[in-house]
């Protein structure tokens, strides 16, 4: 009997039915793809995207040289440079971080008493040159000063996990 159920199926070309029925199922569902560049998809609150360094809301950057993010880079892409101010607080010369070496871990982030390193929500940073990827100090503060309201934001609704 299986032998005659074989046969009928191969004879009607079961199987090619089968799946062009399962793709006429799909051709009249709504579309779940996104037009990438003009449509973007949420992003979790957790994302680790472009590393960025916070400041105060009265200016100062969160840094307190501390270098807990260094120690704990498993990729060894974050070198720090510090100096002690006059009022006695240490704050960084130097805050490098080689993003061709990082793997986007999140460790300096969690390492980060103050939350002055941060990994944002910016994945578009494509660069021409490799000299491009290596961030320096005042590059680290432009993406937090540009991304803040975001990046503060995510820190938020992720506090309760933490």
């Amino acid at each position: 009997m299986n032998y005659i159920i074989k046969q009928i199926k191969s004879f009607v070309l079961y199987e090619l039915v089968k799946g062009m029925s399962l793709t006429l199922r799909y051709f009249f569902k709504p579309k779940v793809t996104l037009n990438y560049p003009n449509e973007k998809g949420p992003l979790s609150p957790r994302f680790r995207g472009e590393h960025a360094l916070r400041r105060y809301p009265n200016g100062e950057e969160r840094c307190i040289a501390c270098k807990l993010c260094e120690a704990v880079c498993p990729a060894q892409a974050i070198t720090i440079e510090a100096e002690e101010k006059t009022d006695g607080s240490r704050r960084t010369t130097r805050y490098d971080i080689d993003m061709t070496k990082c793997i986007y871990c999140g460790l300096c982030q969690e390492a980060c008493p103050v939350d002055a390193i941060v990994e944002g929500p910016n994945f578009e940073f494509a660069t021409e040159t490799r000299a491009e990827l290596l961030y320096d100090k005042e590059k680290l503060l432009k993406n937090g000063d540009i991304w803040e309201k975001q990046i503060s934001d995510n820190i938020k609704a992720d506090r309760k996990f933490r």
